[in-house]
């Protein structure tokens, strides 16, 4: 660290770059002095280029760089030039160094790789600044995969330091690592990584039940460690005797992934049995692995009962990722479920560090199980679209977690998405294919072209050289190279009709002395509301007597000008609320960016019914005003990840009494008087019902009941009190 750089840092700060950096050079595997060599200038680069940057912290903005490289080699397990990447990733959006300097001082493979992490200037005029940028990303992942695992490092440090960060600012960066990140993590076998994500992101956007499954945990971590220890020593003993080298670990299930099974069970937290997870690694050769495991899957299974549809064998057909294990779940002591994880330590490296790892054991396999989908990846990037945020859910469309695994008629197998069809299907076997596909058969029997397959189908497809994508095959398909070729084939259609449409408005233009001019086109998509000219040429094509729209036009001197019809006011009866209750169609006090709500015109939406005191937000939903929604809206993380600039910071500037509408499934044991039950403890909360509807099945009740309520402390204090009442199993706020 030169003498003009550091004293710009303290000497206690110069104390600790220097001993972050030289601890994390300990866990670098230096090929040769080149490596050490351009690690220490990359080193020395990012210091001094950083040095006038701080992070919110306060801390110096230099120790987030040695971070992310820290990151990237001890928990993805990447080498030296993704190190170089990582002190340098952001030294040319940041600072004055460019891409020039790095080519010069790095090459062009560092230079590439750092290119892609840099962000888009701010000052495009683009859509959606995330989409674009996260596209840029992608773009450079088929030529060099370093560049989306150095960002996955860089986003998990700052997910790990948002505690720094204004509120809105880590719930637009929650959302966004929720919507693309964390799924993208699963489908490059990061899943540490992905479960931390998915924790840090549940911590922000629903801290109360975060903290409480948190605190539930801790509670009971004795007893749950004890639970484990009793349920390995059988096992243990009995794998002793076998001569395997072997290590067991025990561990709860990820408090999201805990929220998750609440929520879709509908069952408190002490009735999830399966919290626990058992993993058994051995240390056997490449060739011994699959009959080892089994072997131990024997001894488990001899002292628990399995559930055998619980058995996943991902040793004998690895996921797409390379994930390979051997799951199942088993009825332990108490009768309580565990599931037992068996693999090598080779799968358990490739599991824990995904891509990184695979490609250090690439040579054992016939064929690289990521090939396909970075394939595909590459042929979504070279579609004609140019939508970003088009691209972006057609990408997110392919990072599924979960596979079926269906076979060609001359037995080759292929790896798709669950829910995918016939139609998916001939998409992934070629292009052309899939366009001209006109009908399926699955294991000799005719399906339609929507059909899901199934684990094991084998599809014949039968194709027609006059057959042509249209829209409803959109709805048939899931994935983004499927959804991408029908979009592009229906764009070209639409524009060849939309050809014809042009030459038309063309014609009438000039029988009505218009000018042929981007004001007079202007004004027609914007009367009529249409989205673009080629919208408006293509609607024309379809319709022949669009054109007789133009009479609600005047020509003057060659412009359009739109006839604005007067018409009478109609005599309305107003409706009128009861004095004694305000209701939610009254706006509560707001602030938005700091300001009087009242400002914006805001209006509470209807997805998600904000309730007074819960974490909210507002989205200027452009042509439709500001919205108010919930941080755990259904739509919050779609929105956040997709137009974070449209994210304003929301906060309630006092409690008022208004009544907002809320929404409540309850489950519980059928019995007379169910109805009446659920109904006096409302009432004598002194809460409105709004409706309420019940349905039975089998002695299980199903109630979907909406009140009016002032603010979360009276609906928690209402589910609570639900909670407690006899034969309830579960209440839930629903959206």
């Amino acid at each position: 660290m030169e003498a003009a750089t550091t004293s710009n840092y303290s000497p206690e700060e110069i104390k600790q770059i220097r001993f972050e950096y030289k601890t994390l050079l300990k866990s670098v595997d230096m090929k040769n002095d080149t490596d050490r060599k351009n690690i220490r200038a990359a080193f020395e680069l990012a210091v001094d280029a950083h040095h006038k940057q701080r992070r919110k912290s306060g801390e110096p903005y230099v120790l987030h760089p040695i971070e992310v490289a820290r990151i990237c080699v001890q928990e993805i397990g990447l080498g030296p030039t993704a190190v170089i990447c990582a002190f340098l990733h952001d030294v040319v959006e940041d600072t004055d160094v460019t891409l020039e300097d790095l080519e010069e001082q790095f090459g062009s493979k560092v230079t590439m790789i750092v290119d892609g992490l840099t962000k888009l200037d701010k000052a495009f005029d683009i859509k959606s600044p995330q989409a674009e940028n996260f596209k840029k990303i992608l773009q450079t992942l088929t030529k060099d995969v370093r560049v989306v695992l150095i960002k996955m490092a860089d986003r998990l440090h700052n997910m790990r330091t948002l505690g720094s960060m204004p509120k809105h600012k880590q719930l637009k960066i929650a959302s966004e690592t929720a919507f693309i990140y964390a799924p993208l993590a699963h489908r490059l076998g990061l899943y540490n990584i992905k479960t931390e994500y998915q924790d840090i992101c549940m911590k922000i956007t629903d801290y109360e039940n975060y903290k409480m499954i948190a605190n539930k945990l801790a509670a009971t971590k004795v007893q749950r460690n004890a639970y484990i220890d009793s349920f390995i020593d059988p096992i243990k003993r009995e794998l002793d005797e076998t001569g395997l080298k072997y290590r067991i670990l025990g561990r709860p299930k990820s408090i999201s992934s805990i929220w998750k099974k609440i929520q879709t069970k509908k069952v408190p937290f002490e009735q999830i049995y399966d919290l626990f997870a058992v993993r058994i690694i051995l240390d056997v050769s490449a060739k011994m692995e699959k009959r080892k495991s089994w072997l131990v899957y024997s001894v488990v299974t001899d002292y628990y009962k399995p559930i055998p549809e619980r058995l996943k064998d991902w040793i004998s057909t690895p996921k797409s990722n390379g994930y390979e294990s051997l799951h199942t779940t088993v009825v332990g002591p108490e009768g309580r479920f565990v599931e037992v994880q068996v693999r090598s330590e080779r799968m358990d490296e490739v599991a824990e560090r995904g891509f990184a790892a695979h490609w250090k054991y690439k040579k054992m396999y016939s064929e690289n199980v990521f090939d396909y989908w970075i394939n595909s990846i590459r042929e979504l990037l070279e579609a004609p679209s140019t939508d970003a945020l088009e691209f972006v859910n057609d990408f997110k469309a392919n990072l599924f977690s979960e596979e079926v695994y269906v076979y060609t008629p001359k037995g080759d197998m292929r790896i798709l998405p669950k829910g995918a069809t016939p139609l998916d299907f001939a998409f992934g076997i070629h292009t052309q294919i899939g366009s001209h596909c006109t009908s399926a058969k699955v294991n000799g029997r005719m399906v339609p072209l929507g059909y899901k397959l199934e684990n094991g189908d084998k599809i014949y497809l039968t194709t027609s050289a006059n057959q042509k994508p249209n829209m409803a095959w959109l709805d048939m398909v899931i994935t983004s190279k499927a959804k991408s070729n029908i979009r592009t084939a229906i764009r070209k259609e639409r524009n060849k009709a939309g050809e014809l449409g042009k030459e038309a408005l063309m014609r009438k233009f000039n029988s009505i002395k218009a000018r042929w001019e981007e004001d007079n086109l202007n004004i027609i998509v914007k009367v009529f509301n249409i989205s673009s000219h080629l919208e408006l040429y293509y609607e024309i094509s379809q319709d022949k007597s669009w054109l007789s729209n133009l009479k609600k036009f005047e020509v003057k001197n060659g412009k359009l000008i739109f006839i604005k019809k007067v018409e009478a006011p109609v005599n309305r009866p107003r409706i009128s609320i009861p004095k004694h209750r305000k209701k939610a169609v009254d706006q509560p006090k707001l602030l938005i960016n700091g300001e009087n709500g009242e400002k914006y015109k805001y209006s509470l939406s209807n997805c998600c019914n904000p309730v007074q005191g819960d974490l909210v937000f507002a989205f200027n939903a452009v042509g439709a005003g500001v919205k108010i929604h919930r941080t755990i809206c259904p739509n919050a993380t779609s929105m956040m990840a997709n137009y974070g600039h449209r994210i304003m910071k929301a906060e309630w500037a006092s409690l008022n009494n208004i009544d907002f509408v809320a929404d409540l499934t309850i489950t519980g044991t059928d019995g007379r008087g169910v109805v009446q039950q659920l109904t006096n403890v409302i009432t004598d909360l002194g809460i409105d019902m709004r409706s309420i509807t019940m349905t039975g099945i089998e002695g299980i009740y199903e109630g979907k009941i909406s009140v009016f309520v002032n603010n979360t402390n009276t609906l928690n204090n209402l589910i609570i009190t639900l909670k407690q009442e006899k034969g309830v199993n579960s209440v839930i706020r629903t959206n």
